[in-house]
């Protein structure tokens, strides 16, 4: 049987934790790396029902794209849900791992898995890291031509989308050089444009960022969370490539903190 510290070895070689933001949290949050695993439960956010499903569910790992501590704790005494979080976590033994801008960052990560959704080919990193073309954020390809409309139907249809925001004055009327970005990517326009995109998909996309750029590239802004999504898909694939008898949910507790009414 696999050990936390087993399952979090095979995530790293994927993802190395060197590719992680300085800002970022990637890693073990929460748990013995030594402890056996019975079952993974997979998700975005960790939540305190997305804990008691892993509870229920007989899981004591969790492992979410987004850290649970992110910005540090100084005391943990269940003021706020993370700390309760924690302190649950620990009194019923469930580890919580992350793994977040490396994934983000790494060959075949984030934002890669949205490109193979949408069917681009010949894949290259929009944003390399310095000395490593092969990581970094965001990726651009080639489509099949495909009329505006028909495409941003399609990024509505592929990632459950309730609301889609789109840049109303992009000239584009068929779309076949996009450029994809999981999360927050608005900052990635510019070089999109740079780089020949005739559109970008991203997540948590400004006003002026529309107003600014909507002109010469479509813009859709498909949401943060349903632009990640797709990593609960590729943390599956790492984990049962390497073990496949391992239990492995979908956490089925996930919804977005954001409603549309």
């Amino acid at each position: 049987m696999a050990k936390v510290r087993d399952i979090a070895k095979i995530i790293e070689n994927y993802a190395p934790k060197a590719l992680q933001e300085d800002y970022d949290n990637a890693g073990l949050q929460v748990g013995d790396p030594d402890m056996e695993v019975s079952g993974v439960l997979l998700c975005l956010d960790v939540t305190e029902e997305i804990l008691r499903e892993a509870i229920d569910r007989s899981c004591n790992l969790i492992v979410s794209h987004h850290p649970l501590i992110f910005r540090g704790l100084k005391n943990v005494t269940g003021k706020d849900a993370t700390q309760r979080i924690v302190i649950d976590a620990i009194r019923n033994e469930v580890a919580i791992y992350s793994a977040h801008t490396n994934l983000d960052a790494t060959r075949e990560g984030v934002s890669f898995e949205i490109g193979h959704i949408l069917g681009m080919k010949d894949m290259t990193v929009l944003d390399p890291k310095p000395g490593d073309e092969a990581a970094g954020i965001g990726v651009i390809g080639n489509l099949d031509p495909t009329p505006k409309l028909e495409f941003l139907r399609k990024l509505k249809e592929k990632f459950n989308v309730k609301a889609l925001r789109y840049s109303t004055h992009s000239p584009m009327l068929v779309i076949k050089r996009p450029a994809v970005c999981g999360g927050s990517g608005a900052y990635l326009i510019r070089k999109a444009i740079e780089e020949g995109a005739d559109a970008i998909v991203t997540g948590d996309v400004k006003y002026h960022d529309f107003a600014s750029f909507g002109d010469d590239i479509l813009i859709a802004d498909i949401g943060h969370y349903e632009s990640e999504m797709c990593s609960r898909k590729i943390f599956s694939r790492i984990i049962r490539d390497s073990f496949p008898d391992a239990v492995v949910y979908f956490s089925e507790k996930e919804s977005s903190p954001i409603g549309v009414i």
